[in-house]
C-alpha cells in the first residue's frame, strides 16, 4: 500500500485519545512510508492526523471541496491541496488516490464518507481493503449494529468480513496488507425482487 485514505472528525471530540491516536495514525503511516490522502482541512482529528505525518516528514495530499476552502480551514502545510466542485468528488478523488481505507472516530461526515467507500467495495467497484481504527471502543456500537443486519438477512457475512477492524493501528495495517477481496460475483437475489 501507498496510499492510505483516512475518514475522520473535523472535531476533537471529547477524550484527548481520539486526538493523540488521530497523530499517531499519521505518524505510524509516515514511519512505514504510506503517503496519507485526507479532507484536506486543518481542525479537529483531520488536522491531527495530517499534522502527525507531516511531523515524520510523510507526504500528505488534502482533497478539499471550494467552499470549505472560503470558511479558511483549509490545511497550509500540506504536501499537495487538491480543490473539488463537490464532496462527491472528493469522495471520488481520495479513492482514485488511495490503496485503502481507515476510518477514525467521527460523526455523520466520517460515517457517510467511509460506508460509501465500503459499499463501493461490496458492488465490486474496487478491491481496497477498507479499515476501523476502534479507538476506546468508539465504533463498538457500529460493529453490533453490522452484526444486526447479518443476523436480519440485510447483509452477507462475506460482505460483512470485508470490514477490517482493530484498536491497534499495526494489526489494521498488518490486516489491510493481507486483505483479499472477496469474489462475490452476485449480491442481489433476483428470485426474491
Amino acid at each position: 500500500m501507498k496510499r492510505i485514505t483516512v475518514f475522520c472528525g473535523s472535531s476533537f471530540g471529547n477524550d484527548k485519545i481520539f486526538e493523540q491516536q488521530a497523530m499517531l495514525l499519521g505518524q505510524t503511516l509516515a514511519k512505514n512510508g504510506i503517503e496519507l490522502v485526507y479532507g484536506g482541512a486543518k481542525v479537529g482529528l483531520m488536522g491531527a492526523v495530517a499534522d502527525g505525518a507531516l511531523k515524520e516528514g510523510g507526504k500528505v495530499i488534502g482533497v478539499l471541496p471550494d467552499f470549505l476552502q472560503s470558511k479558511e480551514i483549509a490545511h497550509e502545510g500540506l504536501t499537495e491541496l487538491i480543490i473539488v466542485k463537490s464532496m462527491h468528488e472528493r469522495k471520488t478523488r481520495m479513492n482514485d488516490l488511495s490503496d485503502g481505507v481507515i476510518a477514525l472516530p467521527g460523526g455523520y461526515g466520517t460515517l457517510e464518507e467511509f460506508f460509501e467507500m465500503l459499499t463501493w467495495a461490496q458492488l465490486g467497484l474496487h478491491k481496497k481493503p477498507i479499515g476501523i481504527l476502534n479507538v476506546n471502543g468508539f465504533y463498538d456500537p457500529l460493529m453490533q449494529m453490522v452484526q444486526t443486519m447479518v443476523d436480519n438477512g440485510f447483509l452477507k457475512s462475506v460482505n460483512q468480513q470485508m470490514l477490517l477492524m482493530s484498536s491497534s493501528m499495526d494489526d489494521l495495517l498488518d490486516k489491510m496488507r493481507n486483505y483479499v477481496a472477496p469474489a462475490v460475483p452476485k449480491w442481489i437475489n433476483k428470485e426474491k425482487v
